[in-house]
């Protein structure tokens, strides 16, 4: 068994570590589905990155069921299916009927349809070491993909100049896991595994510098705003649109706040609005990025 064996102590002990870091970043959504337990509302968040990580686990499963004696990559693996479901199973329960539907298209696509397709064709095109080669090359081309995909977090960072949206713990806590995993790679000499974390290392250590760099920068103005406007002249705009747009307002103006006091109010409301959804987005892409890196 190359990963438990004691010829192998060093890469069983990197095995478990790994093991460890990539199970507590399976939990790291816990308080997003307490959040949708407690509203009895998904509130926008999207199910792709649970269907996703479903399918990586699944994947590499599959994987290291075909190689053989890869137990501790069936045991995190195994663990990460259980979490994903739990998560998706309670997504079902909580979600509006669209979403619902989408993410069974997506399940239906990508863990029954795809992952079918592959087991399929690895089952009778290929035997023997040339199967695990030809599995091994799709869990790297599939998690090389994964990896590109959270750029666009370092994307909003420059734009921004706000680190808000890419923690440092997180940001540390996957390139740690990429570490670990691509040594247990390196030591049992299976490269299908160490060979996608070197890229994770790679951009975990490029989103470490983007946050050490931006970190103390001052943010840019939110989106919307027009450059160098004073605010005065911004509420006197609005006000005179709602004045245009509701004349029934002046007549009944004992009953109501004043036009720019309404207009800042709604322009406040417009504002957290937006900054929730796209607080959400931004989660989305984080969970998305995490259980991919954290599993091989």
């Amino acid at each position: 068994m190359a990963g438990l064996s004691l010829q192998h102590p060093w890469a069983f002990a990197f095995g478990l570590l790994g093991n460890i870091i990539s199970f507590m970043t399976y939990l790291a959504p816990i308080p997003t589905f307490y959040r949708i337990y407690k509203s009895k509302s998904t509130e926008g968040f999207q199910s792709v990155p649970y269907v996703v990580a479903l399918f990586s686990a699944m994947l590499w499963i599959y994987y290291a069921l075909i190689k053989t004696n890869e137990i501790l990559l069936i045991t995190v693996n195994a663990a990460g299916c259980v979490i994903e479901i739990v998560y998706i199973a309670m997504y079902f329960v909580y979600a509006p009927k669209k979403a619902k539907l989408f993410t069974a298209k997506i399940l239906l696509l990508l863990n029954v349809g795809v992952f079918g397709l592959i087991l399929l064709l690895t089952l009778l095109l290929s035997a023997g070491e040339q199967r695990v080669i030809s599995l091994g090359w799709v869990c790297v081309g599939f998690a090389v993909s994964v990896f590109v995909a959270p750029l666009s977090i370092i994307r909003r960072v420059i734009q921004t100049r706000s680190v808000e949206y890419m923690p440092f713990s997180l940001s540390l806590s996957l390139t740690l896991s990429a570490v670990v995993w691509f040594l247990y790679g390196l030591l049992v000499k299976d490269k299908y595994v160490a060979l996608p974390n070197i890229l994770g290392f790679t951009f975990g250590v490029v989103q470490m510098g983007v946050y050490m760099f931006y970190m103390n920068k001052t943010p840019v103005a939110t989106e919307g705003k027009e450059a160098g406007k004073p605010p005065a002249e911004e509420e006197e705009h609005v006000a005179v649109n709602i004045e245009k747009l509701s004349p029934a307002v002046l007549e009944k103006s004992s009953e109501m706040q004043p036009v720019t006091e309404m207009a800042t109010a709604a322009r406040t409301c417009a504002v957290e609005v937006a900054a929730a959804a796209e607080n959400r987005d931004m989660f989305d892409i984080v969970v998305s990025h995490g259980p991919a890196v954290g599993v091989v």
